[in-house]
């Protein structure tokens, strides 16, 4: 018996042990990704938003547009630094940070479409106060049609960036998909397998494997601020991310494209594969939409060539 005591003793020891060490890890990771102070938090303002406080900047003068960037914790209103002066020569610019995301609060929710939807409509009633355009990136894009669906008022042209395919849409949680989730909401344990798969490494990898079609075209300060972005506020993306990968962010939104009028630009990196299919399909819904291709790009074209992203959305389709 003593024996036995003395290994659970030993076990129990070396578990904390553990936990403290996992714990000094993630605070030194946290500490650490944020001291370039690329996304520079003093640069914009915060709308206290009931869910939590969202970073935005706003220039220009002229008729208003919000960019909104793709929807994950690495993403950030950075995604449109290379348009967003351009774009304010003639318009007033609103960039935000969505919540889970960049220099905005990342709240341990659970995420889903419809608290985006929210999101946007409130944003553009309290901060912007008019009808305004909207540009989003990857699933991003489904909260601004479903935003437009349910207030028909509030947004004027929709620029989608490579929009998140609408079969992928209809995925919906499952058993595997809410066990990931509860496993990546433990504090310590979720924050370090958080802090493992987005290390600077992995987000190096994605940018080139998937974002960017020429690897060149990355700049280190690219892969620094997306490495900022995810581990902003002590790297609580995590609750994001796993809704994210748990499909708790879809919704069918066939019928909302079906019904909006709104004039639609839909712009895709010709070097992400099936994206013209995906985008094909939403075009056979959407009533007033033209398509366009970004040569030699893949998910982020606004980074890869801003110039033909600027002249596309600035572009009198109808």
């Amino acid at each position: 018996m003593s024996k036995l005591k003395q290994r659970l003793k030993i076990t129990a020891i070396l578990n904390v042990f553990a936990i403290g060490a996992m714990y000094g890890f993630n605070q030194m990771i946290s500490s650490a990704a944020i001291l370039k102070n690329i996304l520079k938090p003093n640069s914009g303002k915060y709308y206290r938003w009931k869910y939590g406080d969202l970073f935005y900047k706003k220039s220009g003068k002229g008729a208003p547009i919000l960019l909104i960037h793709d929807l994950n914790p690495y993403s950030s209103g950075f995604e449109w630094h290379l348009i967003e002066e351009k774009l304010a020569k003639d318009h007033t610019v609103y960039t935000l940070d969505i919540l889970g995301c960049g220099r905005s609060e990342k709240p341990g929710i659970t995420y889903t479409n419809y608290l985006y939807v929210q999101l946007i409509t409130d944003f553009i009633n309290e901060v912007i106060g008019e009808k305004t355009d909207v540009a989003s990136t990857g699933l991003s894009s489904s909260f601004v049609v479903m935003a437009s669906y349910n207030n028909p008022d509030i947004i004027n042209k929709i620029t989608m960036i490579n929009p998140v395919s609408l079969k992928k849409l209809t995925m919906a949680p499952n058993d595997k998909s809410k066990c990931i989730k509860t496993i990546m909401s433990i504090p310590i344990i979720g924050t370090t397998i958080y802090n493992l798969k987005s290390c600077h490494q992995n987000i190096e990898y994605v940018l080139t494997e998937n974002y960017f079609y020429n690897p060149f075209r990355i700049h280190q300060k690219y892969v620094d601020a997306y490495y900022e972005s995810a581990h902003f506020r002590f790297s609580s993306g995590r609750f994001l991310l796993s809704c994210i990968e748990g499909f708790y962010l879809n919704i069918d939104i066939k019928k909302a494209l079906q019904n909006i009028n709104n004039e639609i630009i839909i712009i895709y990196g010709d070097k992400l594969s099936n994206e013209k299919e995906i985008v094909d399909n939403y075009s056979k819904l959407a009533k007033n939409c033209c398509i366009y291709s970004a040569r030699d790009t893949k998910l982020l074209p606004q980074l890869e060539t801003p110039e033909v992203i600027l002249a596309l959305m600035n572009k009198n389709t109808f």
